[in-house]
């Protein structure tokens, strides 16, 4: 006579313990993302330390000492990654502009150049520790640490030209803003997020040996080539666009691309050519560093990825 009774049947409590897990799981999930997005953005705040008041301090008493007996005009600008935002602490010169125009300098050998401001530096600044000549740039070390890398650029028309990798000529002429446009536009279009990837792309890349690593434009060039299409159903958070960019990377790395400032004719010459054994090398190298990531997620393992991202 009885009736179905009220209480739970299997198949109600099965479902019931179904939906637990899940929840379970989901949360389990959202805090693992947020576990490592933190570590990555404690990463980001190590990049961003650099005193940026001290520089100018530095950069300023650099141009006085510079044009101090010239006539004409002479510039400092930010170059490379400060331009760009892209800068990284202990990964990367602070390296500037010296834009010099309508001067008598203009019409010397880079080399002529740099041995001027290298001159002009030993009697001012009393506070380097060192002050070298190198084939493009004077690089000055203050005692605190902090190097200044100093590229001269000589105005020609609507472009600059800088020396060229043998130091001996000038350049071709170059538009270094329109890169820096370029970049802000991509990063733009991911809502601000794809010049913290680049940062943390470089701090990975520069704890491989010297011989496995990108140069610092040539990262940046791939992530505008990655990021410009972005897909927009896509997590924006750090470690997704992290992890895109290594996989994607792995394939692009292997044609070379080509430099929209003409300064060279592609911005990864050091590589040769396509498919070349050097692209191979540093494709496997990022599809490796894709491929940690990636099991890194499939076992939830904070550990895993403080270990690729590297822990100071």
């Amino acid at each position: 006579m009885g009736g179905s009774g009220g209480g739970f049947s299997y198949q109600s409590s099965s479902g019931y313990k179904n939906e637990l897990d899940k929840i379970r799981r989901e949360s389990y999930d959202e805090a693992f993302e947020t576990s490592v997005n933190a570590f990555i953005n404690e990463k980001l705040g190590s990049a961003n330390s650099r005193d940026v008041d001290k520089t100018r301090e530095y950069l300023d008493t650099i141009k006085n000492a510079v044009q101090e007996d010239i006539e004409g005009v002479v510039e400092l600008q930010y170059g490379g990654s400060v331009r760009k935002f892209t800068y990284v602490e202990g990964l990367s010169d602070v390296d500037v502009l010296l834009k010099i125009n309508k001067s008598e300098l203009s019409n010397k050998s880079p080399k002529e150049i740099l041995e001027y401001i290298k001159s002009k530096l030993e009697t001012k600044l009393t506070n380097a520790e060192e002050i070298k000549v190198g084939k493009l740039a004077v690089t000055v070390k203050y005692k605190d640490g902090t190097e200044i890398q100093i590229l001269p650029a000589i105005k020609r028309g609507d472009g600059f030209k800088i020396p060229s990798r043998n130091g001996k000529e000038w350049s071709n002429v170059i538009r270094p803003d329109k890169f820096a446009s370029r970049l802000t536009e991509v990063n733009q279009s991911c809502g601000g997020k794809a010049v913290p990837v680049i940062k943390i792309v470089k701090h990975i890349n520069s704890k491989l040996p010297p011989d496995q690593q990108l140069s610092g434009y040539h990262i940046e060039s791939l992530a505008i080539e990655i990021f410009k299409s972005y897909p927009s159903e896509m997590s924006r958070s750090n470690k997704t666009m992290l992890k895109y960019f290594f996989e994607k990377a792995s394939e692009k790395v292997k044609k070379p691309i080509k430099d929209k400032t003409n300064q060279s004719l592609h911005v990864d010459d050091y590589l040769h050519g396509e498919n070349s054994p050097q692209r191979m090398l540093m494709s496997y190298i990022l599809s490796r560093t894709y491929k940690r990531m990636k099991a890194a997620d499939d076992m939830k393992s904070v550990d895993a990825w403080k270990d690729i991202l590297g822990e100071d």
